[in-house]
């Protein structure tokens, strides 16, 4: 399988005065995506930033499409796109019951500790070619 799904339940924190997920939240949802996809393809992420690396976002999009209100369980599939030797994306669709409400991408390098762009380390990579081999 190419994608993660992960489940997000909308607590009412998420919704704004008009009772709908507040637009800013979406991002959030992405990373509960993508942190859930790299451990179920084998790499924690915990243990990347250990290693000295991280990912850092250079570009977000977002699309609307349908709304979500509080108590809606939304899906997020979560899968990546293009990867270099530095850089990644990711792509992500949040549903409810079938329904598109957002899709959106990150585009993420990686960087060491001192925030200098850097090669993924080769476990990452393997990892990465495997999920794009399957």
């Amino acid at each position: 399988m190419d994608h993660v799904d992960v489940p997000v339940r909308v607590r009412y924190a998420d919704t704004d005065r008009m009772g709908v997920v507040y637009y800013g939240n979406y991002p959030q949802f992405f990373e509960m995506g993508r942190t859930e996809f790299m451990r179920e393809k084998g790499f924690v992420y915990r243990e990347f930033e250990e290693q000295g690396y991280h990912l850092v976002v250079t570009t977000l999009e977002v699309k609307y499409y349908n709304s979500a209100t509080y108590d809606d369980l939304l899906i997020v599939r979560t899968r990546v796109g293009d990867v270099q030797s530095r850089a990644l994306t990711f792509y992500y669709t949040v549903m409810k019951d079938e329904v598109r409400v957002v899709e959106g991408k990150t585009r993420h390098v990686c960087v060491t500790r001192d925030m200098k762009p850097t090669r993924f380390p080769d476990a990452l990579m393997e990892v990465l070619h495997n999920v794009r081999s399957a």
